[in-house]
């Protein structure tokens, strides 16, 4: 196969696993089981923040591993980096099946599990990344909607599986589905040969605008206003939407009184959003930029917040977080295509390493903020107003920074 159409083969790949990588976005389904799980079963008294702690820590340890293993990418290959990140990420769904607390639960499925998915999603955005140095935007926004999609899949299984088998037994099945379905699946994984490129194409030179990208390791990378921009940004994008990820079915349930079985089923519904948003956003990025792409994105975020705020109803909330989840999805197009853009390829593991680092900060800040609003007020309606001011935050920042840096 011409590597034109080969390359394709290699984003249909990294969709799969990333499939898998992202049954984590059905957490929200695995909250109130969870709490039933320790505080009845077990006799434990947990909080709300208590059974989110390991949805955080999971992603916060999942940003950290991909900031510390980037450069093991050009050095052990995408294929077996991701063989490594899909058997610990299937391991860590397997040992939360034996958690007998909390702490237990966020240190075998958060942190092992974390890693796993820190190893191997970045092994599958450097892949496309590489190979399509034309349409950067869309081949990374594909490789990504796997994840998004996701918990379209996952939290109606995980709900079905949870009634009939029990929450820790959930937990054991994903595990072993994990394992079997990764590792083949990255078995193709490679990057093209040195100085390849699609044939007839040519990267923009000067001419075509004051702006190309700079070709900057990650040492240099840190020096421009333009990552300090994108960073923040992405930070901001990261804290409503996983926020939004983490309590979507207890604000169905508890906030605007829909019935358990339509918000396990509309978590679901928003994975679609979560993965249409990533090859929407990654195409935008590529044709109006990533500054007015961030712009958009969080003029769709204050809209959710204030139409929550404001009309906590149930049509409210359908629009309002499928609004959130896809502008979740869009940022993960957006960061990884805005690097590449602005910060080029030659170093691109650690530079976006250390960008996705605003992704695992802002799953600490979203969720525990949800966590406190409803333990300290009894309800999630606080958390609507905060995600409102936010967004117009990440929009004046957007404007002002996510510009790109004159190459030299």
């Amino acid at each position: 196969m011409a590597p034109e159409k080969g390359r394709w083969v290699l984003v249909a790949s990294g969709l799969v696993i990333n499939l898998c990588l992202g049954t984590l976005y059905s957490w929200s389904v695995f909250v109130d089981p969870l709490f039933e799980y320790f505080t009845t079963s077990l006799g434990q008294e947990v909080t709300a923040n208590d059974v989110l702690l390991p949805f955080s820590v999971f992603i916060a340890i999942f940003a950290i591993t991909m900031l510390l293993t980037g450069k093991y990418v050009e050095t052990l290959q995408p294929r077996g980096v991701t063989i490594i990140g899909g058997v610990l990420t299937g391991l860590g769904w397997l040992s939360a099946s034996m958690a007998t607390s909390i702490s237990m639960l966020t240190i075998v499925f958060g942190v092992i599990g974390g890693i796993g998915v820190g190893i191997a999603y970045g092994a599958t955005i450097a892949v496309a990344a590489r190979w399509f140095p034309d349409r950067r935007g869309l081949a990374v926004g594909m490789t990504v909607l796997g994840v998004g999609f996701s918990a379209l899949l996952t939290a109606n299984l995980a709900g079905y599986f949870i009634a009939v088998y029990g929450v820790m037994t959930t937990f054991r099945i994903f595990g072993i589905g994990i394992l079997i379905i990764t590792v083949p699946m990255a078995l193709p994984l490679t990057f093209p040969p040195a100085g390849w490129r699609p044939a007839g194409w040519n990267p923009p030179g000067p001419e075509e605008g004051p702006h190309v990208t700079c070709e900057c390791n990650r040492s240099e990378m840190v020096t421009t206003p333009a990552f300090y921009g994108l960073w923040l940004c992405y930070f901001i994008g990261s804290i409503a939407g996983l926020m939004a990820v983490s309590i979507a079915k207890p604000v169905g349930t508890d906030l605007v009184h829909i019935e358990a079985g339509l918000a396990t089923a509309l978590v679901g519904f928003f994975a679609i959003f979560n993965g249409g948003g990533r090859p929407v956003f990654g195409v935008l990025t590529d044709r109006i930029t990533p500054g007015n792409t961030a712009m958009l994105s969080f003029v769709l975020i204050a809209l959710a917040g204030l139409l929550m705020w404001l009309m906590p109803t149930a049509p409210a909330y359908i629009i309002a977080f499928a609004l959130l989840w896809g502008c979740l999805g869009g940022w993960l197009a957006i960061a990884p295509t805005a690097t590449a853009s602005y910060f080029g390829t030659c170093d691109y593991p650690r530079c976006y390493g250390v960008v996705f680092l605003a992704y695992g900060a802002g799953a600490i800040a979203g969720p525990q903020l949800a966590g406190f609003v409803r333990t300290t007020t009894g309800n999630y309606l606080g958390v609507f107003p905060a995600v409102f001011l936010l967004a117009i935050v990440g929009f004046l920042i957007a404007f002002i920074l996510m510009k790109p840096p004159v190459k030299p």
